[in-house]
């Protein structure tokens, strides 16, 4: 069972190919972290496969998935877009966009041939791509005097903690990462330190 403060995506882009009655359906997988590097990858794959009918994709971003978007690309409604979100879900993958880009072949495939081919081309490049489990992470400035550096480097030890950027000037920042599950416990004692300021720069 995963922890609250996980999730799965993938680790780098892969590519799957599925083909039924000449069409070709060629998909794509990338791990996402904004709808910009979404609309990016699309642009790219559109002009690498100008003479394609059809680049149908589904993405989630967020721990849970909580943004979303399926599109059929002109596909009969609820053929291409659905399918590849489904197997998104199916797969427990966030974090994720899927394109697949169809050459048709001449011969009309009908709504469950579509949606098996989206499904199955989705699979495909799922079946390649290396799935990973990734920890949810807040980042937090913690700013102290140099006569508390060993208290605070202590903390960072004890929990493990990245330390993201350190700025050293009249006095000390960390921009350290916390996982989620444990960052009350983390600020509880590193506020117990003398003279710390702490903020929370980016929540995971």
């Amino acid at each position: 069972m995963r922890a609250e403060d996980t999730y799965k995506t993938i680790a780098s882009p892969a590519k799957g190919l599925f083909k039924d009655k000449g069409s070709k359906f060629i998909a794509y997988a990338y791990p996402v972290k904004n709808e910009n590097e979404v609309k990016e990858h699309i642009r790219v794959l559109k002009e690498l496969h100008y003479k394609a009918r059809h680049h149908c994709y589904a993405f989630r971003i967020g721990k849970n998935g909580e943004q979303y978007r399926a599109n059929d690309d002109g596909e009969p409604s609820g053929t291409a877009g659905r399918p590849i979100h489904g197997q998104l879900l199916i797969y427990e993958l966030t974090n994720i966009l899927v394109v697949v880009v169809r050459y048709f072949g001449g011969t009309l495939l009908g709504t469950s041939g579509l949606i098996n081919a989206y499904k199955t081309a989705t699979s495909e490049v799922l079946e390649q791509a290396d799935i990973i489990e990734k920890i949810v992470t807040d980042i937090y400035s913690v700013r102290f005097d140099y006569t508390v550096q060993s208290n605070v480097e202590r903390i960072i030890k004890e929990f493990d903690l990245t330390i993201v950027k350190s700025i050293y000037e009249m006095d000390c920042t960390y921009e350290i990462e916390v996982r989620k599950n444990h960052t009350d416990v983390v600020a509880e004692k590193l506020k117990k330190v003398e003279g710390l300021k702490l903020t929370l720069r980016c929540e995971g």
